[in-house]
C-alpha cells in the first residue's frame, strides 16, 4: 500500500511540474509566430522612430520601405496566430491577456484603428521627415491602446 502511495505521489508531483511545460507547447507554433510578426513590425518602427527622433538620419527611401513593410504586414490575415487559449491565463510564453477573446470587437475595431494610421504612415514617410513625424505618432498610439488592455507588461 506505501508503494502505491509513493507511485501515486510521484505521479501527481510530475503531473505538476510537467503541466505548465505541455500547455505551452499545445500553441507553440501559433504564439512563436506571431510574435515573429510583431518583432518585424517592431524592427521597421524603430527604423521609423530612431530617425523621428534625430538618432538616425532621414532617408526618404529607407523610411519609405519601413513604413510600407508595416503596412503589408497590417494586411496579412493573422487569425490563425490568435487560436482562444493562448493567452497567458495558463501559458507562460505569452503575454497574451485572456482579455482578447472577451472583448474581440473592440481588439478588432483597435486593429481597423491601426491599420488606417499605418496605410496613412506609408502614403507619408517617403515624402519628408515633417510627414514622417506627423504620421508617425497615430500609429505608435494605435500600437499602445492595444497594448494597454490587451498585453501584459
Amino acid at each position: 500500500m506505501k508503494q502505491l502511495a509513493k507511485i501515486t505521489l510521484c505521479t501527481a508531483m510530475l503531473a505538476t511540474v510537467t503541466a505548465p511545460a505541455v500547455a505551452d507547447e499545445v500553441f507553440k507554433d501559433e504564439i512563436n509566430a506571431r510574435q515573429g510578426y510583431y518583432q518585424i513590425i517592431k524592427y521597421n518602427f524603430g527604423i521609423l522612430g530612431a530617425m523621428v527622433k534625430g538618432k538616425k538620419d532621414y532617408d526618404a527611401d529607407i523610411a519609405s520601405t519601413a513604413a510600407n513593410n508595416i503596412y503589408n504586414l497590417s494586411k496579412l490575415n493573422n487569425g490563425m496566430l490568435w487560436p482562444k487559449g493562448s493567452d497567458n491565463s495558463q501559458l507562460d510564453n505569452t503575454k497574451a491577456k485572456p482579455g482578447i477573446w472577451e472583448n474581440f470587437a473592440d481588439v478588432k475595431q483597435k486593429q481597423s484603428d491601426w491599420q488606417l494610421a499605418v496605410e496613412k504612415l506609408a502614403s507619408d514617410a517617403g515624402n519628408d521627415l515633417d510627414s514622417l513625424k506627423k504620421s508617425f505618432g497615430p500609429v505608435g498610439k494605435s500600437c499602445k491602446s492595444c497594448h494597454d488592455d490587451y498585453k501584459a507588461k
